[in-house]
């Protein structure tokens, strides 16, 4: 890598990110099942029927695994407190096991100097809540705060950002709509009312959490270009149906108390009653965003097909072992955007950016080369969105450890470090050398 810490501003943050279902292994410490241990459980639904029962048994190696943050020379970590580990029914008692395994890890993390940036829900619902509708349910948005109070009124005190919900177009539309995860729906109606709900929940637990004394409040939304397949007005249009949806549906309903038009031109007439009257709700100030980034899409015109009536395109551009085009301009696109227009004002995060790739241990090594070269032209365009005046005050790469990657499993391997099916030993890969160099470069 050629890029340094020394090409970011003083203050700048380097660190890595993970999610509680994804690496801590569901079945220790008194945790509940959630929708994602059913949906994993049916056939079809995840890549070779796998699940996160054991993960990468986080839930024992913490220890080791906060030491590769430290001895890498990163300055934060984000995490995500389950919500089935520490309320296994969704509501009522929480679970001691789990309050103490959190309160453990953030010590752990102060203890080796990393800033503890927290994420209260990356998609595992107590499967008790999935049964009474969910994200369906109106009253998730009062299941969730009580859930986000608990958790704060345990580790808020330590924790240096705090953010409601990770990737909201994932928790609503991929999973009510489009049915690729958890818990597998297809109907406009269930999406209507998640897209809804998700955004309610999360402006009802920052005032609840901003009551409680609680400061540092955000929410990570994941943005993906939607550009057209040619250059005909119908591809455009379509592309910015996609667009409304993806990417303009949750950053203006929170910052600007409103959902763009093109969106609700399909879900107007399937959203829950009264939702006009509950915007101010969901546009609860907050202190900084988190944007994921990954990849852009082409999207065409499908003429005669139901809302929203579009079709992907396959792109030109090199692909990830997810098949997703790799696309620096992108990150620039939505952090001008962002800075300009949808949230000026508000500090930025990159909260994840990253790569699958099919990287194999070789001698106890991987050499990864683009992986590394992903990292640094995603990091050029950072750097250079911060030099045109965007208030953007750090950068997480996706993820620390080869995990349970949802519907693919095992298969699609993220991490910084491999984690060896059956021993679970960690092995440091290239990419996460050639960062933690220049990391250490002061």
């Amino acid at each position: 890598m050629t890029l340094a810490r020394t090409d970011f501003p003083p203050g700048f943050l380097f660190g890595a990110a993970t999610a509680a279902y994804q690496i801590e292994g569901a079945r220790f410490g008194g945790a509940g099942i959630s929708h994602w241990d059913s949906f994993a459980a049916t056939p079809g639904n995840v890549l070779n029927g796998d699940d996160g029962a054991t993960a990468c048994d986080h839930y024992h190696r913490w220890e080791e695994d906060l030491d590769l943050l430290r001895d890498g020379g990163f300055d934060a970590y984000r995490f995500s407190t389950s919500w089935a580990r520490v309320m296994p029914e969704g509501r009522g008692a929480a679970n001691p096991e789990g309050l103490d395994f959190y309160d453990r890890l953030v010590d752990g993390m102060l203890a080796r100097g990393l800033k503890p940036f927290l994420t209260l829900y990356h998609w595992d619902l107590p499967s008790d809540l999935a049964l009474r509708g969910g994200w369906m349910n109106p009253d998730i948005a009062g299941w969730f705060t009580d859930y986000a109070r608990i958790v704060m009124g345990r580790i808020g005190d330590r924790v240096a950002a705090t953010a409601t919900i990770n990737e909201p177009w994932c928790v609503a539309w991929l999973s009510h709509f489009l049915g690729i995860h958890a818990p597998g729906l297809r109907d406009i109606r269930a999406a209507a009312h998640a897209m809804h709900h998700v955004c309610l929940a999360h402006g009802d637990a920052v005032t609840a959490l901003r009551s409680d004394g609680h400061d540092n409040l955000g929410i990570v939304l994941n943005f993906e270009q939607c550009g057209p397949a040619s250059d005909s007005d119908a591809d455009r249009a379509a592309a910015a149906r996609e667009d409304a949806i993806y990417n303009r549906w949750f950053i203006e309903g929170i910052r600007s108390a409103r959902y763009p038009d093109k969106a609700l031109e399909g879900l107007g007439p399937w959203m829950p009653k009264g939702w006009e009257s509950q915007m101010e709700r969901v546009a609860a100030p907050i202190d900084w965003l988190g944007v994921n980034y990954y990849t852009r899409r082409l999207y065409a015109d499908a003429p005669g097909a139901l809302w929203p009536a579009t079709r992907g395109v396959e792109g030109p551009l090199p692909k990830t072992a997810m098949d997703w085009e790799i696309y620096p301009e992108g990150l620039a696109f939505f952090l001008r955007r962002l800075s300009t227009e949808q949230a000026p004002g508000l500090p930025i995060y990159i909260t994840e950016n990253g790569m699958a790739w099919d990287d194999h241990l070789k001698g106890n090594r991987i050499e990864d080369p683009q992986r590394i070269a992903f990292i640094q032209s995603h990091l050029a365009a950072v750097r250079d969105r911060i030099a045109a005046g965007d208030d953007i005050r750090g950068f997480f790469y996706w993820s620390l450890l080869d995990n349970y990657e949802w519907s693919f499993g095992y298969d699609r391997r993220f991490g910084l470090v491999h984690v060896e099916p059956g021993t679970l030993q960690r092995y440091p890969k290239a990419s996460y050398h050639a960062l933690s160099k220049a990391l250490n470069e002061r």
